[in-house]
């Protein structure tokens, strides 16, 4: 169901079908049709009113990041956006992180860095890439960015494996996070503003090819 609101098959302001309707047709009860659309309305892509129909909502005006799912090589526009607003978030993020970071915090920069060089295989180099940024969020000191970055693990960590490429040249990446980890333990903003960048948009390109 959160599938066909996402695709358009059921578009804004349009009523989905009555619950008895929804189970014949999902082949399940109905106390399964009333938990997918509680779920559905915690997700904001639905309005449930008692005793009227349930109406879709336009979910680019109402939903959050854990509306989105990831839905095979039809999305590049979804990625395209996903991938610009990861660079964008990180170049902010990596400057303050230049500025604000303890000294525990740049040591383990650089040790996921050397993680990710090191790493044996796609699923391991991914998970590390992800504790690499996930410090950076943490060396920024911003909660608005964490909590962000907390609602962008729900969706990525799932599907990670769509995401391989973004580690799958490590020979060539590994040097940009070793000059990102050292430029914030330097604290040179403006430095680690650039290797963040570059990497961001390797990165996305690779995705997206």
């Amino acid at each position: 169901m959160r599938e066909a609101i996402l695709s358009g098959r059921y578009r804004p302001g349009e009523c989905l079908p009555s619950q008895r309707t929804l189970a014949a047709e999902l082949q399940v009860n109905m106390a399964s049709v009333r938990e997918a659309l509680g779920r559905l309305e915690q997700l904001r892509l639905v309005e449930v009113r008692h005793g009227e129909a349930t109406r879709v909502l336009d979910w680019r005006q109402s939903g959050g990041l854990d509306a989105l799912v990831l839905r095979g090589s039809a999305d590049r526009e979804l990625l395209r956006d996903l991938f610009e607003a990861r660079r964008l978030l990180l170049v902010e993020v990596v400057r303050l992180a230049a500025e604000r970071r303890s000294d525990e915090q740049a040591a383990a920069l650089g040790q996921l860095a050397s993680a990710i060089a090191t790493a044996a295989d796609d699923e391991t180099a991914l998970l590390a890439d992800w504790a690499f940024m996930n410090a950076l969020v943490a060396a920024a000191g911003n909660l608005v960015f964490q909590l962000v970055m907390n609602s962008v693990r729900e969706l990525y960590l799932p599907h990670a494996s769509a995401f391989a490429a973004l580690v799958s040249d490590r020979a060539a990446l590994a040097g940009l996070y070793a000059r990102v980890a050292e430029t914030v333990r330097d604290r040179d903003a403006a430095g680690a503003v650039a290797a963040v960048d570059e990497l961001a948009t390797g990165q996305g390109r690779a995705v997206l090819r």
